[in-house]
């Protein structure tokens, strides 16, 4: 087989010979007249330009040939379907490595307070939903965000209570690490000024004792979430049409995501009539029983390139918005608070060990410096068995200070862990990242968001070390590039400004620019390095032969646009397979 380099080089001299070789088959499909970026080069050693080509054939839902019209047109017969790009920019689909599509949509369809404000426009928006509302109906949603609010101060049930009365209530923070519950949720759960905090989660109070309706973390909202009545797999079908449309529309051809597995059975349904138009890698719960895992996994077959069982996902801490992320040492706007971490780290290092032995793929979110550091420490013993090694790496704190742990020889290219999120690091835990293959999945767009308050959050010390995508490559790890949809928006052209320029969409703050990223660098993250963290780097990420036909068309080339009009780029057609999934109205 011809290697990359090799395949480029003589596709320039040879284009007709090339196709002709490479399409066994009669295309099905044609586009040709294009500008099409293949992702050939785009962050490959010894080829200095992308590849780009005007012309590629599809061929049972995947590229058979790339090159000139020239080359690629007389491949057709009469039953070749043959689309003119006009010119037009192409590209991979974008594949966002870190999603959560069933909140997105049931977001959706309850109260979406997303982009709230004020804690009035919140409950305006409360107000007019519950008018609506069946007696005794839950009042449910989420997406606020207080951070947002010139007033910065998080909502109370009694702020609930005023636009909820004879109904409980329920609503998310747009980071779904911390919720609002009213005095009617709080009395149906049992949750009383005296309930004790659980492992790992907390009720906030206020200076006289009593419940302020703020709840922490999933172990003290499942105290309230188990008596919330569960969505109907018709409303769980719908959310997912819903957010997997939005997906599509923005140019998101493939997804890793992480729902409830009545979810996953929905998505199973989708595709059974033919309505799942998105790939989705959908991941487990690293808490759940082996046995559990195994049964789940052995469910749908690992190899159907539409929907499968992935990664392990775990929870280390929060969130930085909710402070309630693991921080070596306390927060600099709170310094009675080091955050939530959700494991003992024994615990944590024998749960992962055990894990990985049984071949899981695992993905921690993490997003303190003491939570990755937790993280890294319990990879380090995973991998410990399989480098020969059988000490114990339990993470120690002396004032300030980490005591690192042995860090193994480079981890095997089976396992490829991953952290998700990786906001803020220890300055020495770059190297571990390296060192161990850890592979950093990241979301970009989240920064336009936390600029706004992450340094007056965690110092001007911590946030050198935050959001810091270059520092990965320039240590050698692997980034995957995301969204945390619908944390933010699933639009992945926010996140290649964010990426770019580490300002503010106005452009009128910059966070930490040292950290920028090149355009081609962000690309690569957000279609081959997310392919890599999902196992699919020789079917995704790139339009070549042998690859899915997972392309989108754009109103501008986005490789020579400036940051401002990357932001506002629009998709005109999203292919999936070579089945054209959407095209702008």
């Amino acid at each position: 087989m011809l290697d990359t380099l090799a395949t480029v080089r003589l596709l320039a001299i040879f284009p007709f010979f090339i196709a002709a070789t490479l399409a066994a088959q009669t295309p099905d499909i044609i586009y040709f007249h294009g500008d099409i970026l293949t992702g050939v080069g785009l962050h490959a050693s010894g080829i200095s330009t992308p590849q780009r080509v005007t012309a590629l054939a599809i061929t049972a839902g995947e590229i058979t040939a790339v090159g000139s019209d020239a080359a690629i047109l007389p491949l057709a017969d009469r039953h070749t379907q043959k689309i003119d790009l006009h010119g037009a920019f192409a590209m991979p689909g974008f594949n966002d490595a870190h999603t959560h599509t069933a909140s997105a949509g049931q977001q959706r369809l309850t109260v979406d307070l997303d982009n709230t404000t004020s804690l009035a426009e919140m409950l305006q928006r409360i107000k007019d939903y519950t008018a609506k509302a069946a007696p005794g109906e839950w009042i449910l949603g989420g997406g606020w965000d207080h951070t947002k609010w010139a007033s910065k101060t998080l909502p109370t049930r009694q702020d609930i209570d005023s636009v909820t009365v004879g109904h409980p209530a329920f609503l998310v923070r747009t980071d779904g690490h911390i919720a609002i519950a009213n005095t009617a949720a709080l009395a149906i759960a049992s949750v009383t000024a005296k309930t004790p905090d659980p492992s790992g989660g907390k009720f906030d109070h206020d200076a006289n004792g009593e419940l302020t309706g703020i709840v922490r973390e999933a172990s003290a909202r499942a105290l309230i979430e188990s008596h919330i009545p569960p969505p109907s797999a018709a409303v769980r079908r719908q959310a997912l049409t819903i957010a997997l449309d939005d997906a599509i529309a923005h140019g998101v051809t493939s997804i890793q995501d992480y729902s409830d597995w009545d979810d996953f059975l929905a998505l199973e349904a989708m595709e059974r009539d033919h309505q799942l138009h998105v790939r989705v890698s959908e991941w487990l719960t690293f808490n759940d029983p082996i046995a559990l895992l195994k049964q789940h996994q052995a469910h749908h077959p690992l190899d159907d390139p539409m929907l499968h069982t992935g990664m392990l996902k775990g929870f280390m801490d929060g969130s930085l918005g909710s402070s309630t992320a693991a921080m070596i040492a306390p927060y600099s706007d709170d310094p009675t608070n080091s955050g939530i971490p959700r494991y003992d780290q024994a615990k944590l290092n024998a749960m992962t060990a055990e894990r990985a032995a049984d071949g899981f793929q695992i993905g921690f979110h993490a997003i303190g410096d003491r939570a990755n550091a937790m993280a890294l420490d319990a990879f380090a013993v995973a991998e410990g068995p399989r480098a020969g090694k059988t000490e114990q790496s339990i993470e120690k704190f002396v004032p300030n200070i980490r005591v690192m742990p042995p860090v193994p020889p480079a981890a095997p290219d089976t396992a490829r862990f991953r952290i998700e999120h990786a906001q803020v690091l220890a300055p020495g835990d770059f190297e571990r990242f390296a060192k161990l293959h850890i592979i950093a999945s990241m979301q970009p767009s989240h920064l336009l968001t936390d600029m706004a308050w992450a340094t007056d959050r965690i110092g001007p010390v911590r946030a050198k070390y935050a959001y810091a995508w270059k520092s990965m490559l320039d240590h050698g790890v692997t980034l995957a590039f995301g969204t945390d949809y619908p944390v933010e928006s699933i639009n992945p052209f926010r996140g290649l400004y964010s990426a770019i320029t580490r300002q503010n969409e106005a452009g009128t703050q910059t966070f930490e620019p040292q950290e920028k990223l090149t355009l081609n660098e962000a690309i690569y993250a957000y279609t081959q390095g997310s392919a890599f963290a999902e196992y699919a780097e020789k079917k995704k990420g790139r339009l070549e032969p042998g690859f899915f036909a997972d392309l989108i068309v754009l109103d501008r080339d986005i490789t020579k646009a400036s940051p401002q009009k990357i932001l506002h780029t629009k998709v005109l057609r999203t292919v999936v397979g070579g089945n054209t999934v959407y095209t702008a109205q």
